[in-house]
């Protein structure tokens, strides 16, 4: 082993990045052009739900703007991890400053959060739109759905600004290789030579008191829009609002198991293949932000046809 592996330092000036152990064999357009074209997708559909719920009035209700703040938020984790990985797997520049890598580590993990807190906001306005259709404007006021936009945002920068801290001050006397495509949270934390149990623990305390109690909140929010589903009176209607939710469903689940497992994974999982440890982490990553255009948008009448719209403006 090289002595650059081994020597002892704190705070290195710079972290080495792998990208993907074990696939290495893998020519590199094999691993470059699914990455690409997830990343293209997520990001063009982001910023076209964006577009559309800025500049369509009749669009700008509760349910559009939690749609708005999910892509916001989609384009953040995309642009987050992007130009690294390119530069990996692209141009083998593998090096990232420690300052820059603790930056990534904390909008990745911080948007995350947040990601979780829109898809409990979402659930809400679900559930008030099914279950108490008459009272939806009333209760989901504007100053509400901007009061819920700034405790999830708020939320989400208070409880990761410990793994941004902890990682800062531990000493890094092992090595400074990351095997992964990003920085990683428990990735970074297991090169420190110190005692990390604080770290380890803290991020089990977010993924289930967090991330664990939007899940719960989504269960139960899901579980009174279903009886109220089976409680309508026309069958067609029925097939219709469930298979919406089934489709929101989808999406939510995706995220929240592959996250749940990538944690677990990366805590418990020694006997797992560490290629497949990063390639759930950029699942949980990469998968939603393509997923949710589809899913929320496209599927959702008043932006199809705003879509179409706009569209058919640009062709004639």
């Amino acid at each position: 082993m090289s002595d650059s592996n081994t020597t002892h330092f704190n705070n290195p000036s710079t972290f080495i990045l792998l990208g993907i152990p074990g696939l290495e064999a893998a020519h590199v357009w094999r691993r470059l052009i699914p990455f690409c074209t997830m990343n293209i997708t997520a990001l063009l559909g982001n910023f076209i739900i964006t577009f559309i719920v800025k500049t369509e009035p009749s669009l700008h209700e509760p349910m559009y703007y939690f749609l708005c703040m999910l892509a916001v938020t989609d384009l953040v984790l995309c642009t987050s991890i992007l130009p690294k990985t390119l530069s990996i797997f692209w141009f083998n520049s593998r090096e990232i400053d420690f300052n820059a890598c603790i930056t990534q580590l904390y909008f990745v993990h911080c948007f995350l959060v947040m990601e979780s807190g829109i898809f409990m906001a979402m659930a809400f306005d679900r559930y008030v739109a099914i279950c108490h259709p008459l009272r939806h404007s009333t209760i989901l006021t504007y100053t509400l759905v901007a009061k819920i936009g700034l405790a999830v945002v708020l939320r989400g920068g208070v409880f990761i600004l410990p793994y941004a801290f902890l990682a800062r001050q531990w000493p890094y006397c092992r090595t400074n290789i990351i095997p992964h495509t990003h920085c990683e949270h428990m990735a970074v934390v297991k090169l420190a030579c110190a005692d990390t149990l604080i770290s380890n623990y803290y991020g089990l305390f977010v993924l289930f008191c967090v991330k664990g109690l939007d899940i719960v909140f989504i269960v139960v929010s899901y579980i009174q829009i279903l009886r109220a589903i089976f409680r309508l009176p026309s069958r067609d209607a029925r097939l219709k609002t469930f298979g919406t939710c089934g489709s929101y469903l989808s999406a939510i689940f995706v995220f929240f198991i592959s996250s749940i497992f990538s944690s677990i994974t990366h805590r418990y999982g020694q006997n797992v293949p560490l290629y497949f440890h990063i390639i759930i982490a950029n699942v949980y990553l990469l998968v939603p932000p393509v997923l949710n255009p589809i899913i929320y948008g496209v599927r959702t009448r008043q932006i199809r046809d705003r879509l179409f719209r706009l569209f058919i403006v640009q062709r004639t």
